[in-house]
C-alpha cells in the first residue's frame, strides 16, 4: 500500500520503518517540514514531504501526534480525501502529562471521538494501545501462541478489515473491539493499554470491561490520571506495571 504518515515521534518512525520493510511506500510528515526529517527518512527507505503533501495517493493515513496538536493541524487537510481512504488514529489523551486540558475533549472523555471530530473524517483507532518499541521488537509470526493483540476500534468495516491486515502484517494478532464510541477500552487507564498481552488475554479483559462507559468512565480516567502522575515522576516503575 501507499501509506502517509503524519507525526515523526516514536510510533509515528516505528510504523514507517516496518511498513518500509513489508514492502509498503510510506511518506511521513511532520510540523517542521520536510528538511528536518529527510536524514531519518532515507535511513529507514521512507521519504519526507510536507504535511499539504502527505495524503496524496494514499491507501492509509496514520495520524500519528499528540492529541492536543490534531486542532493545528491545516484546516483543509482532510476535506478532499477520497472515501475509500483508511484514516488511522494512534494517539492518547494525557491532560497532565503533555496535552493541557481540552475542554471539548473533557465532556465526553473518549480520544478518537474527538479527534475523528477534529479531522471530519471517519477514523480506525489502533496502534494507540502499544508501545512504539513493542512494535519495532515484539512482532512474532502468525499462529505463534504469545503473538500480542492490538485493540482496534472504528465504525467502517471495510476500514477496519484493512487496519487488521496490517497489524497481522507487523506481526500482531489484531483484536476488534468494536465501534468507535467502544475505543475507551483501549484508552491510557485501561487494562489492555500497552499490556504486550495475547489476544485470549484481551478478550477476557475487554469482555471484564463490559460495554457501558458510564459505568466505566471514572474507573479508566481515574486509573489514567494516577499513570499520568507515576509516569511523570517514575517512568521505569511504570512501565513495569505495564506487565501486570
Amino acid at each position: 500500500m501507499n501509506i502517509g504518515i503524519i507525526g515523526a515521534g516514536g510510533m509515528g518512525i516505528s510504523l514507517a520503518s516496518k511498513c518500509v520493510t513489508l514492502g509498503h511506500t510510506v511518506s511521513i510528515a511532520n510540523s517542521r517540514g520536510p528538511a528536518s526529517l529527510s536524514q531519518l527518512a532515507n535511513n529507514i527507505g521512507a521519504v519526507a514531504v510536507a504535511v499539504d503533501d502527505v495524503l496524496k495517493n494514499k491507501h492509509v493515513i496514520i495520524v500519528s501526534i499528540p492529541v492536543k496538536n490534531v486542532p493545528d493541524l491545516p484546516a483543509a487537510l482532510f476535506k478532499q480525501l477520497p472515501t475509500d481512504v483508511v484514516v488511522i488514529d494512534t494517539g492518547n489523551y494525557y491532560p497532565t502529562l503533555r496535552d493541557g486540558t481540552i475542554a471539548t475533549l473533557d465532556q465526553h472523555g473518549i480520544d478518537s471521538m474527538w479527534v475523528q471530530e477534529q479531522l471530519g473524517v471517519p477514523v480506525v483507532k489502533v496502534f494507540n494501545a502499544i508501545l512504539a518499541t513493542s512494535i519495532q521488537d515484539l512482532g512474532k509470526p502468525k499462529g505463534n501462541s504469545d503473538r500480542i493483540a492490538i485493540p482496534i476500534s472504528g465504525n467502517d468495516p471495510k476500514a477496519k478489515q484493512i487496519a487488521c491486515e496490517l497489524v497481522d502484517q507487523l506481526g500482531f494478532d489484531p483484536f476488534d473491539i468494536g465501534a468507535l464510541s467502544q475505543s475507551w477500552k483501549q484508552q491510557p487507564g485501561s487494562p489492555l493499554y500497552c499490556r504486550d498481552i495475547t489476544l485470549v488475554e484481551t478478550k477476557k479483559r475487554a469482555n471484564a470491561l463490559g460495554t457501558d462507559w458510564t459505568i466505566m468512565r471514572d474507573v479508566i480516567l481515574t486509573k489514567r490520571k494516577s499513570d499520568e502522575a507515576l509516569m511523570k515522576a517514575d517512568y521505569p516503575t511504570y512501565l513495569k506495571g505495564l506487565r501486570n
